[in-house]
């Protein structure tokens, strides 16, 4: 009896007694049907969590490279006179410290047309050295060649673009601006053919389907802005840090100016992802919660099955501990052994997203990421160590918690009674 009490926590007769219950048995059949539930819900919404979380994170990071790496991190818009100085201005912004590029722009809507199709489209005019600088443009041209772009006038379309006028490098796209020159009859639309010079393809099929370069000198010329451009476009070092480049580039500018970031430019966005982000953790942490209170009820029928077995043990010597240890490492095992498979599937599925999605593709025969729809022409995941573990943790947590009840239940449980109507 001393021994028996003596027994120090967590014993071998304990994990014993822990494993064996976990096991079916006929009469046991239905607790044994409601654990492995209560093990695939858990194993199901950690990995689930895991997946959703980390695509949602490579959704956000890809949207946000592939929109900084075209958009300037802050927009300088002229106030109260043209951006007729803007040679002046953007030298002395490309002088800031921590100021990668300063890109005057010239932009405009227009019609795109070929012999094959039409479509509008947003035409930006800028510098071929600046355009040099945007990696996401001048490292995935796909068709043709930016050489002589400021020279020649001809122009740099997008992939989907192309695909959609069945055009290609070398070939003419027709432009028509509703602002061109103006008559005794009112103003007429501008039209006029440019040589296709290249094609490029971000990877983002807004850009990759309505974004036209031009040379700027062109731009201007052909959008009636002899002198001046439509804005600056300022790319720094550190687009997280904006707020500090901010008064440096007001100071710099030495000319009253509009200032917005790119925070401010896609707020509605990048809100509503975070809000979409909020609510799946919300809604699939509800998958392991239900999983857990799956293993309280699995449990609570195990303490009922077993009361006399409770009772033969406690009788023997066993302490109120001991007894709640066993229900705890039998219901907590469940739990543990649930999260770390569904870690590891969701770690392995994470991995090899982009395979799956083209594979499930294949197998169904449909298109389950429309580039249209999701504006990446891949599917990406980012896991975020942080976020992982804080899910592990959050699923441990409740599985741990879940068997406090049922574990204590057993413990106070009267050998008397139980063993009475046995």
């Amino acid at each position: 009896m001393s021994q028996a009490s003596a027994t120090r926590p967590f014993s071998p007769f304990e994990w014993m007694l822990s494993l064996r219950y976990l096991r079916a048995r006929r009469k046991e059949g239905f607790i044994s049907v409601i654990a492995g539930f209560s093990f695939l819900g858990i194993m199901l919404g950690v990995a689930t969590l895991i997946i959703v979380m980390a695509v949602m994170n490579g959704f956000r990071e890809e949207l946000l490279g592939k929109i900084l790496g075209l958009n300037g991190h802050l927009l300088i818009q002229p106030l109260e006179r043209p951006l007729s100085d803007w040679e002046a201005v953007s030298a002395r912004i490309d002088k800031v410290p921590g100021v990668r590029m300063a890109a005057p722009i010239v932009e405009g809507q227009a019609l795109a047309s070929s012999p094959f199709n039409a479509g509008g489209v947003l035409v930006r005019g800028i510098r071929l050295q600046d355009l040099k600088k945007l990696p996401s443009v001048a490292n995935n041209i796909k068709q043709g060649s930016l050489d002589g772009f400021d020279d020649a006038q001809g122009v740099a379309i997008g992939r989907r673009l192309a695909d959609q006028l069945s055009i290609r490098a070398g070939d003419n796209i027709t432009l028509v601006s509703p602002r061109g020159a103006v008559t005794p009859m009112g103003m007429t639309p501008r039209i006029k053919v440019y040589k296709v010079a290249a094609v490029f393809e971000i990877g983002m099929s807004e850009y990759d389907s309505s974004v036209v370069f031009m040379p700027l000198k062109e731009a201007q010329a052909y959008f009636n802005r002899a002198g001046d451009v439509t804005a600056i476009e300022v790319y720094t070092d550190d687009p997280d840090q904006v707020d500090k480049y901010r008064k440096l580039v007001t100071e710099a500018a030495q000319r009253p100016i509009f200032m917005i970031d790119w925070r401010q430019r896609n707020a509605t966005f990048f809100n509503a992802l975070q809000v979409e982000r909020n609510v799946m953790f919300l809604i699939l942490t509800l998958i392991v919660l239900v999983a857990a209170l799956n293993i309280v009820s699995g449990l609570i029928m195990l303490v009922k099955d077993k009361g006399a077995d409770i009772a033969i043990l406690r009788t023997m010597g066993a302490t109120q501990g001991s007894i709640m240890r066993i229900f705890l490492i039998t219901g907590a095992s469940i739990g543990v052994v649930g999260t770390l498979v569904g870690f590891l599937l969701g770690v392995v599925v994470c991995l090899n997203i982009e395979s799956i999605r083209e594979f499930l593709s294949w197998v169904t025969n449909t298109e389950l990421f429309s580039p249209e729809l999701y504006f990446l022409s891949k599917l990406p995941a980012h896991m975020d160590v942080g976020e992982t573990t804080a899910v592990v943790v959050m699923a441990l947590a409740l599985s741990f918690l879940a068997t406090l009840y049922p574990s204590w239940r057993a413990a106070r449980l009267d050998p008397v009674e139980a063993l009475r109507y046995e």
